[in-house]
């Protein structure tokens, strides 16, 4: 079976709530996701022209409206962290999640969105998010 990938790039700090180190505090990362895809059946044929599954150009522009432009460059904290600091609900930048923004908590919100966006014959099948050089979360279909 045939995969493609595209990786994508974002700014975005968070905090977690209730977790007793130094990301209880507000602080960002820069995130690099790794978006799979493979065709919804799986075919040992040669696709016919153009000879996509999915051109890379409609991967990026799908991932980019719906993940990397509502993550970028904003503050994702859970309303558990809202309710402890209600100053912060003052910042124009502010995304309010009922789950705490952790990296495995983000897969799961870009499964959510993205599953149900992507065309038909496509299917997602892995995502990779890196949270720092040596840090990352993954997610398998």
């Amino acid at each position: 079976m045939i995969h493609l990938t595209k990786i994508f790039h974002f700014e975005m700090a968070h905090a977690i709530h209730g977790y007793n180190g130094a990301c209880k505090n507000i602080h960002g990362h820069s995130y690099e996701l790794q978006v799979t895809l493979c065709a919804s059946e799986n075919t040992d044929q040669y696709i016919p022209s153009p000879g996509f599954i999915i051109d890379f150009k409609d991967i990026k522009k799908i991932v980019q409206n719906l993940i990397i432009e509502q993550l970028d460059h904003k503050l994702v904290l859970s309303s558990s962290y809202l309710n402890d600091h209600p100053k912060i609900l003052e910042q124009e930048n502010l995304i309010q999640w009922q789950m705490e923004p952790s990296a495995e908590n983000i897969l799961l919100y870009t499964v959510s969105i993205l599953r149900d966006s992507l065309p038909s014959n496509t299917k997602l099948v892995y995502l990779k998010l890196h949270e720092t050089k040596d840090s990352f979360a993954e997610w398998f279909e």
